[in-house]
């Protein structure tokens, strides 16, 4: 019975797709495509778990290709060669939606799932020390300030933080994870200085450069896509400080521990509040045109809603759940299927 369904759904599917377009790349799928953030992933893993058991649907591929990546792939086209969904840990960049919309991409749905924290942790029993915005900019930035990176310990920076070797394990170029690092915690840091602030104002590309370019001198690692091979790297190094999304923390709580921000603790309360200064939404975006072309794609949607309040599956693995305005609008998404424009991003 359930081969007849999947058959019948494809057949449709195909017929859907062929309308997209010329360009939409021929072909059908009888399964949902995700593609993107390695942060989202783990819960889009875990609802489409759930969406595999609870329908007859075909289980969603989920590939965790980092956000930029992810973007780059859906704002391809339309089409069965192209995906359905992108995760993404931060915001669509205005210049995605434009490369969206060049390419046919027309509509696309935005979907507030959650918040989440950028939490710097280390090994239980490890280096701990309460940080800023400006001990990590300090610390990891190739020229924080404009000057030469001289930093070799953090007690360079402070002498009330450890005497020990920097060494921070976190997220590549084009990774969400490393954009949020960027703009809520790095910039801020860098931002503390008068002459970056002035900076700011007289050669945006200038202060850009200087703010968020990381040192390459193995103080600060790039480990790639996979946030479980920084939770390892810490495991085995008390010394070491990793930079990841906090359901990896909230994952590994027997063997790590938090870092403080500002005095903060990276906990599923503060980031709620928006108390803990890395705390960040994370998003899901959805082609409108592919809602009726990929079978079970609108129910994928409808089993988010299910497991993404407060106490649901979700927060079980560490998504903390939206604000109330923030949940409305994400639910509206989920069912309404409401689009956004390029001002919605710009604003």
């Amino acid at each position: 019975m359930k081969m007849i369904k999947t058959l019948a759904m494809a057949a449709t599917a195909s017929l859907a797709l062929a309308a997209c377009g010329a360009d939409s790349g021929g072909g059908t799928r009888d399964s949902i495509r995700a593609v993107g953030s390695s942060t989202v992933y783990p819960f889009a893993k875990a609802v489409a778990e759930t969406f595999t058991r609870s329908t007859d649907f075909n289980s969603p591929l989920i590939e965790s290709t980092g956000t930029g990546g992810g973007m780059k792939l859906f704002c391809a086209g339309l089409g069965a060669d192209t995906p359905d969904m992108s995760n993404a840990s931060r915001r669509m960049k205005t210049s995605e939606f434009d490369t969206c919309l060049e390419n046919g991409v027309t509509d696309v749905i935005e979907i507030q799932v959650g918040l989440d924290g950028l939490a710097f942790a280390s090994a239980k029993g490890g280096i701990d020390m309460n940080l800023t915005p400006e001990i990590v900019y300090r610390a990891i930035a190739a020229n924080p300030y404009g000057e030469e990176q001289t930093a070799e310990k953090w007690s360079d920076l402070d002498p009330s933080l450890p005497d020990l070797p920097i060494l921070v394990y976190g997220p590549p170029s084009t990774s969400g994870t490393r954009d949020a690092l960027k703009e809520l915690v790095l910039v801020p840091g860098c931002e503390s200085n008068a002459a970056m602030q002035a900076l700011e104002e007289s050669d945006e590309d200038a202060f850009e450069r200087t703010c968020t370019e990381l040192r390459s001198d193995g103080a600060y690692v790039d480990q790639g896509e996979q946030d479980n091979l920084i939770v390892q790297k810490i495991q085995g190094n008390e010394n070491a400080v990793g930079v990841f999304g906090y359901s990896y923390l909230e994952e590994n709580i027997d063997a790590l521990q938090g870092l403080s921000m500002n005095g903060v603790e990276p906990t599923y309360a503060n980031i709620a509040s928006f108390d803990y200064p890395g705390a960040r939404p994370l998003y899901v975006y959805v082609k409108k045109a592919h809602l009726d072309a990929i079978p079970g794609l609108k129910e994928y949607l409808t089993q988010w809603t299910k497991m993404w309040d407060k106490g649901g599956e979700l927060s079980k693995i560490g998504l903390v759940a939206n604000p109330d305005d923030a949940m409305a609008k994400a639910v509206a998404g989920a069912t309404e299927y409401v689009t956004i424009t390029k001002a919605d991003l710009e604003g």
